[in-house]
């Protein structure tokens, strides 16, 4: 364990940088040094100009267990609204800073989870969405009632004006924004994970009562921008893999939207996955095959131009503004370290702007992507990253990682427990299950509610894969995910125990029939369906959950499921009512082990150092279940290969 500790260590110290967000005279980024346990916030005059520390949360706690989750700085760049987060927690607090003395104002907004906060454009105040203050409701479910409200700075958050509810829906929730123009109050409505929302607006010198846009909650609509009156949206309406609309609020409006919208961008091959205007052109990110790419259009769509991107990758961040010359991407990949790039627009030139350095040879290893049948025939992408010359002699530790839920992308991904495993000898292979959006929303419909034993399917028969082409054997093929993820390996290890040699369950999603009941629980609903109100719904989530499928007297795999004592996510009741019926249950004599972490949560905000101590536990348990040699140090000296 200290030699995988230590190497986790030495890998993770180096300089991590987010996009630059401009604004005003300023960009603002996020730094850390290497080891810090929580990035700093910075200001800097241009890109020439010299970095100035603005907000240190590892200053706010003695155990860096206080994180800064967002900032929002206003149009001018002169004021920042930032959002903290304390042991994990996803209840936030808002704070006010002067961005040029850094003097913090007393301005403190409580009772708020991942909300945006719009700042008016003469910089008075801000809109930002809340839930009620606890106890004031209390025959409410819990997350319910969530509200929006003004808040005029210098004031106490009690005399906040309320500025739209909707108390006939209770499960709705509101994300406010100002246009880059200061034109209109634009505001996205969801309902828990579903991925179809609502739009509403209203200009922003009116006091009337917010325009339901688009109120009918029948596809997905992301609002990329405006210009003017002409409002662009990225919808999957009438097209699962995504398409660019554009709509003028300032016609009459018609009952039926697709009367009034323009296509700009239309369905193509490629899952369009986001969207921005930079430059006064629309910026899409495409998904296609599990990678990511970008198309540059006109704001009518047309002159379609490609960026190319250094790896097949995936993109973290994106960064711009309307006018501006440039934008900023965030850009990694299994063995090409988080790098952030500015496109020049009239140059048509992607360059590296900050370029880690980090303490590993790629050269030495290969990513490729397989494809393989699942259970049903369908065609599923996994990508397999390990050392160049691999012998397929069935005899490789290997980690199959995947997640398959909610319509998120498992893309290619940069970490660094992933190089410490790969400079044991070992492989690791990332599928891309159903349920995730790699091929759009038709993808992510096939692994959800009744259909979500696809899931499973897809991940046990990557299993039978790597298995079958030599990649690995039963004993040494370990599952690894969490949250959604963690729900995935504990079903197929309930389902398929003999298959796997080791088991690492994440903060899981283990009860199936009470889950909703608990936390942010409800909003899941959408993707999982609910036990108690539809006996449909019973009968399929009873079939895989596996707290109600684990069976007396069976062999399960050595088992570690993690949790944290203050997950207000993923309630650890999951976890532990989980290791505890295996380990009642099972009749064998391998490990079932529950690790809780204290002071943190679903994983938000948790410092690197709690980091690098999960991740030595997990891979020191991984290096003992799955036959790693003794002979297969961190550094990649395998004596079975030498001999």
């Amino acid at each position: 364990r200290e030699e995988i500790r230590k190497r986790l260590t030495q890998l993770w110290d180096y300089e991590k940088y987010s996009a630059p967000r401009p604004r005003g005279p300023y960009q603002f980024f996020l730094k850390n040094d290497g080891l810090q346990d929580q990035p700093v916030l910075y200001r800097q005059e241009g890109p020439e100009g010299e970095p100035v520390a603005m907000l240190d949360p590892n200053n706010l706690s003695e155990d860096g267990t206080v994180a800064l989750i967002d900032y929002f700085p206003t149009q001018d760049g002169k004021l920042m609204a930032f959002a903290l987060s304390a042991s994990g927690s996803d209840w936030q607090e808002l704070h006010v800073i002067d961005v040029e003395t850094l003097e913090k104002l007393d301005d403190v907004i409580q009772f708020v989870k991942f909300t945006n906060v719009a700042w008016a454009p003469d910089n008075g105040g801000f809109y930002y969405g809340r839930y009620p203050e606890p106890g004031s409701m209390p025959d409410a479910p819990p997350s319910t009632h969530h509200r929006l409200y003004w808040h005029t700075l210098g004031t106490p958050q009690e005399e906040d004006k309320l500025v739209y509810a909707r108390p006939d829906a209770p499960d709705l929730a509101f994300n406010p924004r100002v246009t880059e123009d200061s034109a209109f109050l634009v505001v996205d409505v969801w309902k828990g994970t579903d991925t179809r929302n609502r739009f509403y607006y209203r200009p922003i010198a009116s006091d009337e009562e917010l325009i339901r846009l688009l109120d009918d909650a029948d596809a997905r609509y992301e609002f990329v921008g405006n210009v003017g009156t002409r409002f662009y949206f990225l919808t999957d309406l009438d097209a699962p893999n995504g398409r660019i609309i554009a709509i003028d609020v300032a016609q009459e409006a018609a009952e039926d939207v697709a009367a009034m919208a323009d296509e700009v961008v239309p369905e193509g091959e490629a899952v369009i996955d986001t969207a921005r205007i930079y430059g006064s052109r629309l910026v899409v990110v495409t998904t296609q095959h599990a990678t990511h790419g970008i198309r540059i259009y006109s704001l009518g769509g047309e002159g379609e131009q490609g960026v190319a991107l250094p790896a097949p990758g995936s993109i973290v961040e994106l960064s711009g503004r309307h006018g501006d010359p440039v934008f900023f991407v965030n850009f990694h990949s299994f063995l090409y370290p988080p790098t952030i790039f500015q496109y020049d627009f009239s140059r048509r030139e992607l360059a590296p702007l900050v370029a880690p350095d980090v303490d590993f040879d790629p050269e030495a290893y290969e990513t490729k992507q397989v494809f393989y049948e699942s259970a049903d025939g369908t065609e599923v992408p996994m990508f397999l990253t390990h050392r160049k010359g691999l012998p397929l002699d069935g005899d490789n530790p290997t980690v199959l990682y995947g997640y398959g839920g909610f319509a998120v992308n498992l893309m290619p991904a940069f970490g660094v427990s992933w190089l410490v495993w790969l400079e044991m000898g070992g492989v690791v292979a990332v599928a891309n299950l159903r349920g995730g959006n790699e091929y759009g929303e038709l993808w992510h419909q096939a692994g959800m509610l009744e259909n979500k034993q696809n899931v499973f399917d897809d991940f046990i028969t990557a299993a039978e894969w790597l298995i079958a082409e030599g990649y690995t054997s039963r004993e040494q093929l370990a599952i690894m995910g969490g949250s959604n993820g963690g729900l995935l390996v504990a079903a197929c290890m309930v389902q398929r125990p003999e298959l796997f040699g080791s088991v690492i369950c994440r903060v899981p999603v283990a009860d199936m029939l009470r889950y909703h009941r608990f936390t942010a629980g409800r909003y899941w609903i959408p993707e999982y369906g609910n036990a108690e109100e539809d006996p449909e719904h019973f009968r399929f989530l009873y079939a895989y959950s596996p707290l109600h499928n684990v069976a007396p007297g069976t062999s399960y795999p050595p088992a570690l499921i993690a949790t944290a004592d203050t997950d207000d996510r993923v309630v650890p009741m999951h976890a532990k009512k989980l290791a505890a019926t295996l380990q009642a249950a099972d009749a064998g004599e391998n490990p079932i082990l529950l690790r809780i972490e204290t002071k943190a949560g679903h994983g938000l905000g948790k410092p690197t150092s709690k980091v690098i101590d999960e991740l030595a536990d997990i891979y020191t348990f991984l290096a003992k279940t799955v036959g790693m040699s003794e002979d297969m140090g961190v550094h990649g000296v395998e004596k079975k290969r030498e001999d």
